[in-house]
C-alpha cells in the first residue's frame, strides 16, 4: 500500500515545478501565544530533510504516502508528533469513514511535511525564526471532494453529525470552505499560529493549489479499507426512504363519510317509521279492535277476565318465568318479614359483619404512582420499563426550570472580524444571564434535612464521570461560561475596541460546545439559537429502585428545590418549574382539596335524601311523617356498603386508586338510594290488608320490588366483576371493587335497612317524633295522601308521553341523537392531556405550558438489545453496528434510515452506538486505549507515562476491529474512561450504564441504543410515536434474528411508554368492557325477568343508546377517551341499570290491557321513584362538582356524571317506555292470571284495575 501511496504522490509531484520543491519550515521554535503547550513552526527554505528513524512509524501512521525512498521532508519528528496530538479528536470522530479521514489526513500531511509545500504555502509573517502565519492554497476541487466525503460522518455518543463537532456550527450550516477555515483558525483552540485557505482550482500569484487525490465516501481505498457506511455516506445508502403517504379521509361527496351514512340512515328509518304509523292507524281505524281483543273478550278461553280463567293456556316459558318470579316473591316476602320481626338481630348482625368487612381498611394502600395506575404488570411496556430497570437502573428524576422574560428587547451584535450583524433574544442579555447564574448558584446551594441528616445536590445529582470526577450534570447554557460571572464578563480588546466577548464565545459554544443548545434553550427558529426566548436549565437527580432511605433524600431535596421555587421572584424573569415528584404532590395536594368540594357534594345529597324520603301530609304531622333518621340510617348503609368493599378486598392485598375513592361512592349511592326510594314510597303507597300485620306488609312489599332491585344490583354485580377482566388496572380495580359493593349495598338494603323501615313504620304509627322518638303526638287521624311527584307522573307525566302524538316525535328525536353519536363516536380524541390532572392553581400547569411553548427536543428513546447477542463475533457485531462493515439492515442503521423520514417515524436522530464509539476508542491511531505495560492497568490519554502503551499494535490485524477475547478485555476500560481533550471518546459519561456486563467482565449482556424523538405536545403525538418506535423495534428484531424492544420514560411527565401504551388499544378495550357489560346484562335480566327474553332485549338496547350517547356528549364537550372516562363508561352502563330495570320490570308485571297502558303504569309508578331517587339525587351534588379546582373533576365528573345522569333519566323515563309502547312484548299470561288469583276479593284488586 506504500508503493501505491507513493505512487499518488509521485504523480502529483510531476504536476509542479521542480524548482519550487523547498521548504517553507522545518522543526519547531518558540512557543505558541495564542495555544499554549504549543509551538510555532521555525522558518526554513532549504531543501527536504531525511526523516530520522524514530519518526517513521509516526510516519507510516500519520502520512503513510511519504513512507518511500529517503524519507525526505520539511517535518522533523516533533512536528509529526504535534500533527497527531492535533488531530486526536478528527481521528476519533472521523476515522469511521476511511475516506473522508484518509482526504483529511492528505490536507495536513501536505500542509505539514510535504517536500514541495512552498509551491502552495506562503509565509506572510513571521517573528525571528517563528513562522507566525502562512497562506495556504488549495484546490477548490479538492476542498469539495474532502468535505463530501466527510460531511454524512455520525458522532455516535452525540446523535449528530461529526462536522457539528469540527466545523464550529451546525452541520447543515457547514461546507468546505468554512469547515477548513475553521480548523486553520488562530481561534480555535488548537491552531498555534494562523494559517489562511485561499481556494482555487487554477495557480493564483505563482503558487499552484494543493489538489493531490481524494477518494469518495462510497469507494475503498488502496490499503483494503472498505467504503463507508450508509450511515456515514448518504451516496451509499441508495433511494432515500419516502414516509408512506397519509391515508386520505373516508368522504362521500366531499363530506365525511359517517355522516352522511348516519344522515341517509337516520332518512331512511324516519321514512319507514312514519310509513308504519300511518299504516298502523290506518289499520286501527278498519278494525276497531284492540290488539289484546283475543285476550280480554270474556267468553274466549284465554281471556283473563274470563270465568274460567285458571284455564289460561300458557306457554312453557311463561309458567317458568312465574314460576321463577313467585319464588323470588315468596323468598324475599318471608325474608322480609323476618327481619321486621326480628331487627335487633339483623341490626347487630349487619353491625358485626360491616365492622369484620371494614376492619381491612387499617390494611389499605392507595396508589398513586402513574405506572402502576396506567400500567399492567403483563403488558408489554411494563415488562420493558421492569426489564430496563434491572439491567441498566430506573431512569433518572430531573427538576427543571423554563426561564423566560418579559423584556421583549431585541439586540444586535456585530462581529469585530466582520460578517453579519446577530440578534440576540431578550434573554441572552449578560445582565440577566447574571442573574440567571445566580439562581442557578443558588439552587446548587440548597440545603435539605432528611432525619437531621443535611442533604445537598451533590448527594443527590447525577455524576455521570464519578468516581473520577464528582461534579453534577447540570444542563445549562451557563455550562458554556464554565458556570462562573468572570467568565461571562470576560471580554477581548482595547481602548477601542472589543474584539470577542460572551456573544462570539455563546456563538462558538452552540457548535460543539459542552451542552447541545436545544437542550439548553427555547423558542427559537431553525437553528437560530441567538433568538432563543427561553433558557433551560435541568438538574438530572439519581433515582433508587430499591434504596428507600437514599430515594427519600432525594425527595427532601426536591421538596427543598420547589419550595424555593415557589419563593423566589425576580421583575425581569418568568420561571416555569417542576421537579419528579412535583406531579404525585399536585395530585395528592388535588385530591386533598377536592375533598371539601366532595362533601359538599354529598352533603347536599344527603340532606335531600334525608328530606325527600318523608311523605309529609299535613304541617301538624310534619316532625312524624319525615324520614330524616331513616334516610341518613340508608345513607350510612351505602357508605358502609363502600367501606365493606374497600375493606375486604384490602384484606387481600388489592390496592386502591383514588378513581376508586372519588367514584364508587357516587355509583353506590346512585343505586343503594334508588332501591330506597323504591321501597319506601312503595310503603308510603301501599294500603295495609285486612288482617295484615306491618311485618307482613313490610315482606309484602319487599317480595312486590326486591326482585327488582335484585335485578338492577344483580346486573351491575355481573358486569362490573365482568369488567375486571380489563387489563387496564384502573379499570380493573374500579369494577372489582364496584361490584362487591354494589352487592354488599343490595344485601344491607334488603335486611338491615328493611328492619331499619319496620321499625320507622311503627314509630310513625305511634306517632312518635322523627329522631326524637321518645316524644308522641297526640292521637290524630291520619290522612293518607300521594305524594305531588307521584301523582304528577300519574296523572301528567305518563298520559302525556304516551300521547299517540308524542311517542313518534320522542322515537324521532331519540333515533336521531343516536345517529349523530355513532356519526361522531370515531372523530373521539383518545389521550389525557397531562394539564387536566393538575389543579387550576398548579404551578405545574405553567410548566406544562411552557414545556409545549418553548422546548425544541423531544423524548429519549432507547433501542435495547436483549441479553444473548454474541458482540465479540463480526456476526454478531454487524447486525448492530453502523460503521464501515456493518450490515445495511443493522440496528444502527435501520433507526439512522428512520430518522431520515422524522415527521413520520418520530426518530430526530442518529442513535448513540457504543459498539461504534469503542471501535473508533480501541484503533491504535487513537491515543485514548492505552495501558501500562508494568500492571495491565487502563492508562488514560491524559496520562504522560512511558510505560503507557497503545492497546493494539498498528498492523493490519490490530487496525481491525476487536473480536474474541480482545473484544471483551479492552471493553471494559472503554467503559470506565472519562472523556478529555485528548480523547473525546471515552465512554464512561455517555455509555456507562448502557452496556450490562456479565459478573467478572466475561461477556456483554443486554445493551441500548439511544436516539432521541421528534417534538411531541399532544397524546396523539405520544400514541404516534409509540406506535412507530414498536414498529421500528420489531423491524430490527427480525433483520438481526434476536429481541430488541423500544422503551422510553420521560423526566417530570407521566411516564410515556408505559402510560401511553394502554391508548393502543383503548378503542378495543372500551368496546370489549362495554360489550360484555351489556351481553351480562341481557343475560341477567333475560334469568330475573322470568327468561322474557324480548324485554331483556330491549333493556340492553335502551342502555346501549345511552352509552353510545355518551360518545357524541363526548365529543361534544370535548371529553377524549382514556382510562378515567372508560371508567365513568363502564360505571354509566351500571347507572343505566337502575333507570331502566325498574321501568322494565314494572311493564313486565303489569296486567293492564295493552302495552300503552302498561307502559304507563309501569313509569307511573316507578318513574317518579327513579326520578327521585337518581336522577334529583344526584342532579344537586353533580352541580357543586363543577366548583372544584380540579380540571380533571369538572371535565371527568362533573360533565360526565351530568351527561350519565340527564342520558340516563331521559332514556329510561322518556325514550323506553315509548319504545316498550311500541314493541314490547305481550303480558306474560301466566303471570298475569296468578297476579289476579293472589289478589281476587281484595282491595288490591281494585289497585290493579284502576
Amino acid at each position: 500500500s506504500n508503493r501505491l501511496n507513493s505512487n499518488v504522490l509521485l504523480d502529483t509531484l510531476l504536476l509542479c515545478p521542480v524548482g519550487a520543491q523547498h521548504c517553507v519550515w522545518y522543526g519547531e521554535c518558540g512557543e505558541s501565544e495564542t495555544v499554549p503547550g504549543k509551538k510555532y513552526n521555525c522558518n526554513y527554505t532549504g531543501p527536504p530533510r531525511p526523516l530520522p528513524s524514530e519518526g517513521y512509524d509516526l510516519l507510516t501512521e500519520l502520512c503513510p504516502g511519504y513512507d518511500y525512498g529517503d524519507r525526505s521532508l520539511c517535518c522533523d519528528f516533533n512536528q509529526l508528533q504535534t500533527l497527531k496530538a492535533s488531530l486526536q479528536l478528527p481521528l476519533q470522530f472521523l476515522s469511521r469513514c476511511p475516506a473522508c479521514f484518509f482526504n483529511l489526513m492528505t490536507l495536513f500531511c501536505e500542509l505539514t511535511c510535504s517536500p514541495h509545500q512552498s509551491q502552495f504555502i506562503n509565509p506572510t509573517q513571521f517573528n525571528g525564526t517563528d513562522v507566525l502565519e502562512v497562506q495556504y492554497y488549495i484546490g477548490q476541487t479538492f476542498s469539495n471532494a474532502m468535505y463530501n466525503a466527510c460531511k454524512d460522518v455520525q458522532a455516535p455518543s452525540s446523535n449528530v453529525k461529526a462536522l457539528s463537532l469540527l466545523c464550529g456550527k451546525d452541520a447543515k450550516d457547514c461546507n468546505a470552505t468554512n469547515w477548513i477555515q475553521y480548523m486553520f483558525n488562530i481561534n480555535n483552540g488548537q491552531t498555534p499560529f494562523s494559517i489562511n485557505p485561499i481556494f482555487s482550482d487554477d495557480s493564483v500569484s505563482g503558487y499552484t493549489p494543493m489538489s493531490n487525490k481524494t477518494f469518495a465516501c462510497t469507494e475503498g481505498l488502496e490499503d483494503g479499507s472498505g467504503p463507508c457506511s450508509c450511515q456515514d455516506c448518504t451516496d451509499a445508502c441508495g433511494p432515500e426512504p419516502v414516509p408512506p403517504p397519509l391515508p386520505a379521509p373516508w368522504r362521500i361527496f366531499g363530506i365525511d363519510a359517517m355522516t352522511v351514512i348516519m344522515w341517509l340512515s337516520y332518512m331512511i328509518f324516519l321514512l319507514v317509521f312514519v310509513s308504519a304509523i300511518l299504516g298502523s292507524w290506518c289499520y286501527r281505524e278498519q278494525t276497531i279492535m284492540s290488539e289484546y281483543g283475543p285476550i280480554l273478550d270474556s267468553n274466549n278461553p284465554v281471556s283473563l277476565n274470563s270465568d274460567k280463567a285458571d284455564h289460561v293456556n300458557a306457554s312453557g316459558c311463561e309458567t317458568l318465568g312465574n314460576n321463577f318470579e313467585n319464588a323470588l316473591r315468596v323468598l324475599f316476602s318471608s325474608w322480609g318479614s323476618f327481619c321486621v320481626r326480628h331487627p335487633c338481630m339483623i341490626l347487630v348482625g349487619s353491625l358485626v359483619l360491616v365492622a369484620a368487612s371494614s376492619g381491612g381498611l387499617f390494611y389499605m394502600r392507595i396508589i398513586t404512582d402513574p405506572v402502576e395506575l396506567w400500567s399492567s404488570p403483563t403488558s408489554q411496556a411494563r415488562q420493558e420499563k421492569n426489564y430496563f430497570d434491572s439491567h441498566f437502573g430506573p431512569f433518572f428524576r430531573t427538576a427543571q426550570l423554563i426561564i423566560t422574560t418579559p423584556l421583549n428587547d431585541t439586540y444586535i451584535y456585530s462581529p469585530y472580524f466582520g460578517g453579519s450583524d446577530v440578534p440576540f433574544g431578550a434573554i441572552l442579555d449578560k445582565y440577566l444571564l447574571h442573574q440567571v447564574l445566580d439562581l442557578q448558584l443558588d439552587i446548587e446551594g440548597l440545603v435539605a434535612t432528611y432525619e437531621g441528616e443535611n442533604v445537598t445536590l451533590k448527594d443527590v445529582c447525577l455524576a455521570p464521570l464519578s468516581p473520577y470526577n464528582d461534579n453534577c450534570t447540570i444542563l445549562s447554557v451557563l455550562n458554556y461560561f464554565q458556570n462562573s460571572h468572570a467568565v461571562l464578563d470576560h471580554s477581548v480588546g482595547d481602548a477601542f475596541f472589543v474584539y470577542a466577548d460572551y456573544h462570539s464565545h455563546f456563538l462558538y459554544c452552540t457548535f460543539g460546545g459542552p451542552i447541545f443548545p436545544w437542550l439548553a434553550m427555547g423558542g427559537y427558529d431553525g437553528t437560530n439559537y441567538n433568538n432563543a426566548t427561553a433558557l433551560v436549565i435541568t438538574f438530572p437527580l439519581n433515582n433508587y429502585m430499591n434504596d428507600t432511605v437514599r430515594r427519600d433524600k432525594v425527595l427532601a431535596w426536591e421538596k427543598e428545590f420547589i419550595r424555593f421555587m415557589k419563593n423566589f421572584t425576580h421583575p425581569n424573569l418568568t420561571i416555569a418549574y417542576s421537579a419528579q415528584r412535583s406531579i404525585e404532590d399536585e395530585i395528592q395536594r388535588e385530591s386533598n382539596s377536592d375533598i371539601r368540594i366532595i362533601v359538599v357534594s354529598y352533603t347536599i345529597m344527603f340532606v335531600y335524601i334525608s328530606l325527600a324520603l318523608g311523605h309529609i301530609n299535613s304541617f301538624k304531622r310534619l316532625l312524624v311523617d319525615s324520614k330524616i333518621s331513616l334516610g341518613i340510617a340508608g345513607i350510612l348503609i351505602v357508605l358502609s356498603s363502600v367501606a365493606s368493599s374497600l375493606g375486604i378486598f384490602s384484606y387481600f392485598g388489592i390496592p386502591l386508586t383514588l378513581i376508586v375513592i372519588e367514584v364508587i361512592p357516587f355509583l353506590v349511592l346512585a343505586v343503594g338510594v334508588d332501591n330506597i326510594f323504591i321501597i319506601v314510597q312503595t310503603y308510603q303507597r301501599d294500603e295495609r290488608m285486612p288482617h295484615e300485620e306491618l311485618h307482613q306488609q313490610i315482606g309484602r312489599i319487599l317480595g312486590e320490588v326486591a326482585p327488582s332491585m335484585f335485578l338492577s344490583s344483580f346486573s351491575e354485580t355481573v358486569a362490573f366483576f365482568l369488567g375486571a377482566l380489563s387489563n387496564m388496572p384502573a379499570v380493573r380495580t374500579f369494577s372489582m371493587f364496584a361490584g362487591l359493593a354494589v352487592f354488599i349495598d343490595f344485601l344491607l338494603q334488603i335486611s338491615c335497612f328493611v328492619s331499619l323501615l319496620g321499625l320507622d313504620a311503627s314509630r310513625q304509627e305511634g306517632n312518635r317524633l322523627d329522631i326524637v322518638c321518645c316524644v308522641k303526638l297526640q292521637e290524630g287521624e291520619q290522612i293518607k295522601r300521594e305524594s305531588c311527584l307521584f301523582l304528577f307522573f300519574k296523572k301528567v307525566y305518563a298520559p302525556f308521553i304516551l300521547k299517540d302524538w308524542v311517542r313518534p316525535i320522542v322515537v324521532a328525536v331519540f333515533v336521531g341523537m343516536l345517529s349523530f353519536s355513532i356519526a361522531v363516536m370515531n372523530k373521539l380524541e383518545i389521550g389525557l392531556d397531562q394539564k387536566l390532572s393538575m389543579p387550576d392553581d398548579s404551578y405545574v400547569l405553567d410548566y406544562f405550558t411552557n414545556l409545549s411553548a418553548y422546548l425544541h427536543t423531544g423524548a429519549p428513546v432507547y433501542f435495547v438489545v436483549k441479553d444473548g447477542l454474541n458482540y465479540s463475533s463480526p456476526k454478531g457485531q454487524n447486525v448492530v453496528c453502523g460503521g464501515v462493515g456493518c450490515n445495511n439492515n443493522s440496528l444502527v442503521q435501520q433507526v439512522y434510515r428512520a430518522s431520515l423520514i422524522s415527521t413520520f417515524t418520530t426518530v430526530a436522530f442518529t442513535p448513540s452506538s457504543w459498539l461504534d464509539d469503542y471501535f473508533d476508542w480501541v484503533k491504535p491511531q487513537s491515543t485514548c486505549c492505552r495501558y501500562y505495560n508494568t500492571t495491565g492497568a487502563f492508562c488514560n490519554a491524559s496520562v504522560v507515562d512511558s510505560s503507557c502503551v497503545h492497546c493494539r499494535p498498528m498492523t493490519p490485524s490490530g487496525k481491525q476491529r476487536p473480536v474474541g477475547d480482545d473484544f471483551m478485555q479492552f471493553l471494559p476500560m472503554f467503559l470506565s474512561d472519562n472523556p478529555n481533550a485528548k480523547c473525546g471518546k471515552g465512554g464512561h459519561a455517555a455509555y456507562g450504564t448502557a452496556v450490562d456486563l456479565y459478573p467478572g467482565n466475561t461477556g456483554v449482556g443486554a445493551t441500548y441504543f439511544m436516539t432521541y424523538h421528534t417534538i411531541l405536545k399532544e397524546s396523539p403525538d405520544y400514541i404516534h410515536a409509540l406506535k412507530m418506535a414498536r414498529s421500528l423495534a420489531e423491524n430490527i428484531t427480525q433483520s438481526v434474528d434476536h429481541e430488541v424492544f423500544a422503551y422510553r420514560q420521560v423526566p417530570l411527565v407521566f411516564v410515556f411508554y408505559v402510560f401511553y401504551e394502554q391508548y393502543l388499544t383503548i378503542a378495543h378495550d372500551t368496546a370489549m368492557n362495554l360489550s360484555v357489560s351489556l351481553a351480562s346484562i341481557l343475560v341477567v335480566t333475560t334469568v330475573l325477568l322470568g327468561f322474557e327474553l324480548c324485554l331483556a332485549m330491549l333493556t340492553s338496547v335502551t342502555i346501549a343508546m345511552i352509552l353510545v350517547n355518551m360518545f357524541g356528549v363526548m365529543w361534544l364537550w370535548g371529553i377524549s377517551l382514556n382510562a378515567v372516562s372508560l371508567v365513568n363508561l363502564v360505571m354509566s352502563c351500571g347507572i343505566s341499570v337502575e333507570f331502566c330495570s325498574h321501568i322494565v320490570r314494572a311493564f313486565s308485571i303489569s296486567v293492564k290491557k295493552n302495552r300503552v297502558e302498561r307502559a304507563e303504569e309501569a313509569l307511573a309508578h316507578m318513574g317518579s321513584s327513579v326520578f327521585s331517587g337518581i336522577t334529583l339525587t344526584k342532579f344537586g351534588g353533580i352541580l357543586i362538582l363543577a366548583l372544584s379546582k380540579s380540571q380533571i373533576f369538572q371535565v371527568f365528573y362533573f360533565r360526565m356524571y351530568l351527561a350519565i345522569v340527564l342520558l340516563g333519566a331521559t332514556h329510561g323515563l322518556v325514550f323506553l317506555p315509548v319504545l316498550l309502547s311500541y314493541v314490547g312484548p305481550s303480558a306474560n299470561k301466566a303471570k298475569v292470571l296468578a297476579t289476579n288469583s293472589r289478589f281476587a276479593g281484595t282491595e288490591r284488586e281494585r289497585l290493579l284495575n284502576y
